[in-house]
């Protein structure tokens, strides 16, 4: 395949276009979960509950999810993930109870999941091997770049709508992303179909069985990388906050930060292509890590700018690393059964370094929790530095 001429201009409007639709809807709805769980008379701790339900929903999903692109392939699942999040945000719109509200998200996170990994598989059989890391650090980028021009559209919008405005934003934007993936070839289930045909898939289980080592070793690396992305998000407001920043300076300096982060996706999927995937794990994971441990040193504005912005370039050198390496590691015979359990991974270290930061600032302090986090990016540097090649794709241990 690395030897058939290939162009990303022909696969980049059906390949990046809906995550682009995709993310900018997720975008523009994210500032205001809370705030309209709020106006609900929803809690603090209820409305942060909420807004986490995104996660919860693509983590419970990804299992489910892997099963029905299997089944059903992308093109439909995408269709479908699209549908199932306008139902959601239809909800979230309806001027009821705030449990409406709640399952609303927890429905566009589910969605999430499908189409998340229903882009990966797709982008796995259109795109040579030789190019992959680019192709996935692409469309993590175009996922970021949604992400973070939705919440100035849905802000356009609530000018003349009031808070529905966001809603209504993301509606158009799923339903423009429903439109364009009807037009998309499936030919990563097709090339699937004919495989499964021959060999059958395997089951879920037998899977999990078979590659065991590659989830033990990479995958517990993903985990933690996972949970240093979740960290970060939670970090620098906190941070920001106990230095006596205001909410405005926090949005200005999260807006600094995803734009580094969104200008380094594309020379990160190249320097993997070209110098391996050890080249950019490693750097990505220390950087962010020591970023982390670094933060409790700031005691002003410059000092915690100039680690914010560390910390997204060290993210933002990584885009893509997470489906790279799934990607690498996948089977060709239930391919989209093992991306399920790689995402799987991947969700629950999302998930689950919310917890643990929340347990050690409890414990001890803010300061102590961050020291932690970054203490989880040294030691996915460690798994990646030995258990990937320094050049190369990696293999699966």
């Amino acid at each position: 395949m690395s030897n058939t001429p290939f162009s990303f201009k022909k696969i980049a409007v059906p390949a990046f276009g809906p995550s682009l639709l995709f993310g900018t809807g997720k975008g523009a709805i994210l500032p205001v979960i809370a705030l309209t769980a709020r106006d609900m008379n929803a809690s603090v701790a209820l409305a942060s509950l909420i807004v986490g339900l995104i996660g919860i929903g693509s983590l419970v999903s990804n299992i489910p999810a892997a099963m029905i692109i299997a089944r059903h392939g992308e093109r439909v699942s995408m269709i479908g993930a699209a549908a199932v999040s306008i139902v959601g945000l239809i909800l979230c719109l309806l001027p009821s109870t705030v449990w409406l509200l709640a399952l609303g998200v927890l429905l566009i996170g589910m969605a999430q999941s499908v189409f998340f990994l229903a882009r990966q598989t797709y982008l796995i059989e259109a795109v040579p091997v030789h190019l992959r890391a680019r192709a996935m650090s692409t469309l993590g980028g175009t996922m970021r770049i949604g992400v973070f021009v939705g919440p100035f559209l849905g802000a356009a919008l609530m000018h003349f709508m009031g808070i529905a405005g966001a809603y209504w934003a993301a509606i158009v934007m799923m339903l423009g992303t429903g439109i364009l993936a009807s037009l998309i070839p499936d030919m990563g289930s097709q090339k699937r179909e004919s495989k499964g045909a021959a060999s059958g898939a395997p089951g879920m289980a037998r899977l999990a069985r078979s590659h065991i080592k590659v989830f033990a070793t990479v995958g517990v690396g993903i985990l933690l990388v996972s949970g240093l992305r979740a960290s970060r998000q939670i970090i620098i407001p906190l941070w920001a906050d106990s230095l006596g920043l205001g909410p405005a300076s926090t949005s200005i300096i999260f807006g600094l930060v995803a734009a580094i982060d969104m200008l380094a996706f594309y020379p990160a999927g190249k320097a993997m292509d070209q110098r391996g995937r050890r080249s950019v794990a490693v750097p990505s994971t220390i950087i962010m890590g020591l970023s982390l441990i670094l933060i409790p040193a700031t005691n002003g504005l410059i000092t915690f700018v100039i680690v914010s912005m560390l910390m997204g370039l060290g993210n933002g050198i990584g885009s893509g690393l997470v489906m790279t390496l799934g990607a690498d590691a996948s089977p060709s015979a239930g391919r989209t059964q093992f991306l399920g359990i790689w995402r799987l991974i991947s969700d629950i270290g999302a998930s689950g370094a919310p917890v643990l930061l929340s347990i050690i600032t409890a414990a001890a302090s803010l300061a102590v929790a961050s020291i932690a986090a970054g203490v989880m990016g040294f030691m996915a540097a460690g798994i990646f530095l030995h258990w990937l090649p320094s050049t190369g794709r990696s293999r699966t241990p």
